[in-house]
């Protein structure tokens, strides 16, 4: 039985909870075989911007939207942030690119070659003058770099050259702009992979100085990977700066949220519920003194894409909401008597509540349908686009 304190405060703390959504996920998507085109896909950045803001319109906790360069250059980046803002939502995160070029198929910031690292770390400082414009304060990184095969290249002039890098650009940040590092543990490299993980993630960060912070994605792991006690560990030390939400079986699926291991979320929620760190404030001894960013990095190559990015929304809310009415008295009373089951019944009874009620009544109080789903299937957004977005290139990231 949730007691009504506990349900009152995780409505206050709902309320404030932010979810980035990623100008990619709107565009047309595949696997490394295809990219599957589907109807009302947008043609240009600011149609990227429209089905964000879509988004927002129906959930109330996504009014922000990354952007990817150069998939959303154009020439004016303040009118694009001014487009934004007329929609209701503002431009989040800008993610740099340095793995679609030909130049970097032996690497990026890490290839051998000065010349191909200047290219790569030029691509970054334009990727900051282009936060400058936007007013953006997160320049996200992920790096495809590696090796395949054991001799290819020194890994530790690697590393070498990845810090230089990222020292230039950490260098160019102002203000409270923050250099986000995210990890994988292999592909496209399979041998070596120059960012495999949390802690060269996290070793990097520590190098560079306190607006450096980890991202941690959730499909970046190893089979069997305890994401919450990475979450744990990084939260500790205060060095937790973004999230980008999925859902794998396999690998990196890029699935919805939620989709494959949903008791997962929620574990991973309750670590955040800890540290007070789900309601747009500050975890306790941030680096940056700045919210943890929850992104959704995710490519809908099978689903209508905007459907399941609410989809995803509201799966994030429905762990988070979960993780907040875990009674924890009762666990930490079991935990500290040894009570090893009762700790674990717990977290199962909070993580078994239903919570669509809560969140239906946090959303009418938002002056929201109480089910983002069926309101935007009733809306005919998508059949509106599908008619308008005919003709032209629409957008994609190709394969």
């Amino acid at each position: 039985m949730t007691s009504p304190d506990r349900r009152a405060r995780a409505l206050e703390v709902l309320r404030e909870q932010r979810i980035e959504t990623p100008s990619w996920g709107y565009g047309n998507s595949g696997t490394r075989f295809k990219v599957f085109a589907q109807p009302g896909v947008p043609r240009t950045p600011e149609e990227k911007i429209d089905d964000a803001a879509t988004v927002h319109r129906f959930t109330g906790v996504a009014p922000l939207v990354s952007l990817h360069i150069p998939w959303d250059r154009v020439e004016d980046f303040a009118a694009l942030a001014e487009h934004a803002r007329a929609q209701g939502i503002e431009l989040g995160a800008i993610n740099a690119n340095t793995f679609q070029d030909d130049d970097y198929r032996l690497g990026s910031v890490c290839h051998p070659d000065p010349a191909v690292r200047r290219k790569a770390t030029d691509h970054l400082l334009e990727c900051v003058d282009i936060m400058d414009a936007t007013g953006s304060r997160d320049l996200k990184l992920w790096f495809a770099d590696g090796t395949n095969y054991p001799g290819q290249d020194s890994i530790r002039d690697r590393q070498d050259r990845l810090a230089e890098v990222l020292a230039e650009v950490y260098a160019r940040l102002t203000g409270d702009q923050r250099l986000l590092l995210e990890y994988k543990f292999f592909e496209p490299a399979v041998y070596t992979t120059d960012v495999p993980d949390w802690g060269t993630s996290f070793a990097h960060c520590l190098a560079l100085g306190p607006q450096a912070q980890v991202v941690l994605d959730t499909g970046h792991h190893a089979p069997g990977t305890n994401i919450e006690f990475i979450v744990a560990t990084l939260l500790r030390h205060g060095r937790l700066g973004a999230f980008d939400f999925n859902s794998r079986f396999y690998a990196d699926d890029d699935l919805m949220a939620g989709a494959a291991d949903p008791f997962q979320l929620f574990r991973i929620m309750h670590e955040l519920v800890q540290a007070e760190a789900v309601a747009g404030v500050p975890a306790t001894g941030s680096s940056t003194g700045q919210p943890i960013s929850f992104f959704l990095d995710q490519c809908h190559n099978i689903e209508p894409k905007v459907a399941a990015m609410i989809r995803s929304v509201t799966n994030i809310q429905e762990a988070t909401a979960k993780a907040l009415l875990v009674d924890t008295d009762a666990l930490t009373a079991a935990q500290r008597s040894g009570d090893v089951l009762g700790a674990y019944a717990v977290l199962k009874d909070a993580y078994d509540t239903d919570v669509r009620p809560l969140l239906g009544e946090l959303r009418e109080g938002l002056g929201l349908h109480p089910d983002p789903s069926a309101a935007y299937a009733a809306s005919g957004y998508f059949e509106q686009v599908s008619r308008d977005r005919v003709g032209g290139e629409q957008a994609g990231w190709g394969a």
